[in-house]
């Protein structure tokens, strides 16, 4: 390995544990933890054909169908619902189950410091609305109150620390597609040197088809419009293109005895955080890059290739990215037992929240003891033949130790890892 990267060394010292106690998802697989457990284990597909993305010029109408939010006037005034985006009601409704996982309620947020760290690269919908408001109108009183903290890529957190009255650490990660994981890692690192002792933190990414066309225009997504639910295939060697998602997930992050001492339910640890950036070409993926940010997850939990149970690949069912990931994990865990998947295979691309979102469902099979299926793994791609990609059913295993990729334009690499609290 170059010089470059010599700084890799062991597990570092000190430093308090981080767990998570609370999490929420609003996703195209379902809209609570309970239904995306379900559509995990059934290898159940959210992704359909969205015809007003072809009608609105789009190559592919393919989409990852996520339920629209309905916050009533009880839950939240007309005041603070009209700067919300789209994605911050999103990350608004999986905060709030987040926090009632963890046993967390208004008075608890009042009386105590706790902080949001949340991923979010776009907010174009509000932006491009707002446009065609001026063009039209020819007047910015036109564009009404709310526009402004709708269209900014600090929607999300502007929106969640006011309504929870979090008085912690907050700020977004625009990150591309590591945005969730990068936003989870930084929680994590602030609490285990003690800065913090409960971070919120999370990924949301706008569904709307204003957001994705200039992915469309790159020719990324996939044509497969016969067969949405085919249509996503991570490693598969006839896969031909990614699929756009989104949705939020959040998590409740904090530190092991502050845990412990107000009796909470632990779900599992974070335990490494490992990232990297490729320093080549913006859309050009790299396994050296990839490698790295594995290797630092793993110093930094102080395991090695052989304690890892699964691997949430990132794997998105592009040709070059799903590629050099899998030429990155062939480096890293040929021989080894790890399974792997990529549960884009159900959701599509998740985009911004990718990295949040994946973290829930792997903690989902941890606990409930399961890999969910590659849904449309036929023939996997020849830089795959030697890694245990899981197929069409589902595996039914304990995993202790959980390692989840998160990769991005820019060159931008994130790798997060969690061991399961033993029973």
């Amino acid at each position: 390995m170059s010089n470059r990267y010599n700084n890799i060394e062991g597990k570092v010292a000190g430093g308090r544990r981080v767990v998570i106690t609370g999490m929420g998802i609003w996703s195209c697989l379902g809209t609570d933890v309970e239904t995306v457990a379900q559509s995990l284990r059934e290898g159940k597909s959210g992704i359909g054909v969205q015809p007003e993305r072809v009608e609105y010029g789009y190559r592919s109408g393919l989409t990852g169908i996520v339920e629209t939010p309905v916050i009533t006037k009880q839950m939240l005034d007309r005041h603070t619902r009209a700067g919300m985006s789209e994605e911050a009601q999103y990350a608004y409704m999986a905060s709030r189950q987040a926090f009632a996982s963890a046993g967390i309620d208004d008075q608890y947020l009042r009386e105590n410091e706790v902080g949001c760290i949340f991923g979010n690269d776009s907010s174009a919908k509000p932006v491009i609305e707002a446009s065609k408001i001026m063009e039209e109108k020819h007047d910015s009183a036109m564009l009404g109150y709310g526009i402004i903290f709708q269209s900014m890529n600090s929607t999300v957190n502007m929106n969640l620390s006011t309504i929870f009255h979090l008085r912690g650490v907050n700020f977004t990660i625009s990150a591309a597609c590591a945005s969730g994981s990068h936003s989870i890692g930084l929680g994590y690192m602030l609490i285990k040197q003690g800065l913090q002792d409960m971070v919120l933190a999370g990924g949301a990414q706008e569904t709307n088809y204003y957001s994705m066309a200039s992915f469309d225009a790159l020719a990324a997504f996939s044509v497969r419009m016969d067969e949405p639910a085919k249509a996503s295939r991570p490693f598969d060697r006839d896969r031909d293109g990614l699929i756009p998602s989104g949705g939020a997930a959040a998590l409740v992050l904090e530190d092991y005895d502050h845990a412990v001492a107000r009796g909470a339910h632990i779900l599992a640890e974070v335990v490494g955080y490992g990232f990297s950036s490729n320093g080549g070409g913006i859309s050009e993926p790299s396994d050296e890059g990839s490698v790295v940010a594995m290797q630092r997850a793993m110093a930094d939990a102080g395991v090695t290739a052989d304690d890892i149970d699964y691997i949430n690949a990132h794997a998105t069912s592009t040709k070059q990215g799903d590629m050099y990931e899998a030429m990155a994990l062939d480096r890293l865990f040929r021989g080894k037992h790890a399974l792997i998947s990529s549960t884009k295979s159900m959701t599509g691309h998740e985009c911004w929240m990718a990295g949040a979102s994946e973290l829930v469902y792997s903690i989902i099979m941890m606990q409930n003891r399961f890999v969910a299926p590659n849904i449309n793994l036929e023939n996997p791609d020849e830089c795959a033949e030697h890694l245990n990609l899981t197929a069409k059913t589902v595996e039914d295993i304990d995993l202790d130790v959980v390692l989840s990729n998160s990769f991005g334009f820019g060159g931008t690499n994130s790798a997060l890892i969690l061991r399961r609290m033993k029973d």
